[in-house]
């Protein structure tokens, strides 16, 4: 896995499930994508344009940029396997098989 995931993270303020999902998705970016991968996190509060601009309706919402295809994950991040296949990521320990 060579390619770098640029992702951003949309949430509503610094509420449980916005720092749950962070947490969950830094967990696991650094078990599965190491240091291949950025991450954006922006408060639609703060900033309700991009929100608009991305049509997110739900947060927290994770859209993977790069690679292709883009994809999004809606939750708190909490669901290993669905974040994993919504950024097409194969967990290391089926990696190894």
């Amino acid at each position: 896995m060579s390619q770098k995931y640029h992702l951003k993270l949309y949430i509503t303020g610094n509420t449980v499930n916005s720092k749950r999902a962070i947490a969950n998705l830094f967990r696991i970016c650094h078990e599965e994508l190491h240091d291949k991968y950025t991450v954006e996190i922006i408060d639609v509060l703060e900033q309700p344009q991009k929100a608009e601009q991305e049509k997110i309706l739900v947060t927290p919402t994770l859209i993977k940029q790069l690679p292709p295809p883009l994809q999004r994950i809606i939750g708190d991040m909490s669901n290993t396997q669905k974040v994993l296949l919504g950024l097409d990521v194969i967990p290391q320990e089926l990696d190894r098989v």
